[in-house]
């Protein structure tokens, strides 16, 4: 058996399927958040979608789920191949740092050795091919003790998305394109990501971490021992009658920390990241203006209209309208609209605040109005 082979048949995927999507709200909610939405039009959710990207490479039995008790009914219903084993439930949000150190924890102590890799739910891919190839050159990459990323060829200017500063390309066998990783940067402001994207240098962050989980916990262990130690605690006793009161008495103590600061950040000032850049299309659906974007096919003229009956009229507009009514929407001479409309809630903004809807849905948690939420 070749290395490659060999990396490949250790290979477990995680899916992390947290989070409300704030930026989507009023469609995404804390009982229906963006995975399990069809945002694409194909007929699938995100959370299915990822999941068939992801069967060809490791089989649909050694695919991890991290999710919230609230949405395993959901996710069981819309991932019927899923297994008991695979289902590791969160009892409240800890962020990707306890998640995904979770599942490599559980699955280290079940089969040490493993090779993970963890993508989000919620991400819109094309191009399963060159996803898959990305994906098999950072197995063998991590095979060899780094912690790798796959970053996205910039198309644009975009400061939505953090930053990846590429370095030397590494020598690595089974992984031509893997390079070594400079530096994570923040979302930038417009003239910095112009500036990053002229230069050539830089990747978006798709926030996708392939390692061997050993690697990935002894990263976690350098930044964030508390953390770790926990994490080994319930990994200890999760295939236990134990498993239940150990995780009401450690999951909400557990730090809050996005593994970009906890292992990737770290691990790129160590020498420790490599990269492989992706050659596919990409886009975390971050906002309505993403799912604009996906439905015009770059036509910025076009009128995205999403929901199953939505009744629609528009004259000389442009943007994006969500439906979950009967409402009649009507639209004339308005470019770049963004109309979400729920029986509970009505949301009307412009593409280019898109990314402010997060602080009307921080603004409604304050007054208490947590019923549209």
């Amino acid at each position: 058996m070749s290395h490659s082979s060999d990396a490949l048949a250790r290979f477990y995927s995680v899916i992390p399927a947290g989070g409300i999507g704030s930026r989507l709200w009023p469609l995404s909610r804390a009982d229906a958040p963006k995975f399990l939405h069809d945002l694409t039009g194909s007929g699938q959710t995100l959370l299915r979608a990822t999941w068939d990207r992801l069967a060809p490479l490791s089989g649909d039995q050694r695919i991890m789920v991290v999710t919230g008790r609230a949405h395993r009914a959901a996710v069981e219903e819309q991932l019927p191949e899923l297994g008991d084993l695979n289902v590791v439930l969160e009892s409240e949000p800890r962020d990707s740092s306890a998640a995904i150190g979770l599942a490599a924890a559980i699955l280290e102590r079940r089969e040490p050795g493993v090779i993970i890799g963890s993508f989000a739910a919620d991400h819109v891919i094309k191009g399963p091919a060159a996803f898959r190839q990305a994906v098999v050159e950072a197995i063998v990459a991590a095979d060899t003790g780094l912690i790798v990323t796959i970053g996205i060829q910039p198309t644009e200017p975009a400061i939505g998305f953090g930053y990846i500063k590429t370095g030397a390309a590494l020598s690595i066998d089974g992984a031509p394109s893997a390079q070594s990783v400079n530096s994570f940067v923040e979302k930038p402001s417009p003239a910095t990501a112009k500036r990053y994207l002229s230069s050539g240098q830089y990747l978006w962050n798709a926030g996708m971490f392939i390692a061997r989980a050993d690697r990935l916990l002894e990263e976690i262990g350098a930044s964030e021992p508390e953390l770790l130690a926990g994490l080994l605690e319930l990994a200890e006793a999760w295939d236990t009658p134990r498993r239940g009161a150990v995780v009401d008495q450690v999951w909400p103590k557990l730090k809050k920390i996005a593994i970009d600061y906890s292992v990737a950040e770290p691990a790129a000032a160590k020498g420790k990241l490599a990269v492989i850049p992706g050659q596919f299309d990409w886009d975390d659906v971050g906002d309505f203006a993403s799912i604009a974007k996906i439905h015009a096919n770059g036509r910025k003229r076009d009128l995205a209209i999403l929901g199953e009956g939505a009744r629609v009229l528009a004259d000389s507009s442009s943007g994006i309208v969500v439906s979950h009514t009967k409402r009649m929407i009507a639209l004339i001479g308005v470019d770049d609209i963004v109309v979400v409309d729920t029986p509970d809630a009505l949301l009307v903004t412009t593409s280019a605040n898109a990314q402010k809807v997060k602080a009307v849905v921080d603004a409604l948690r304050l007054s208490g109005s947590s019923d549209v939420l």
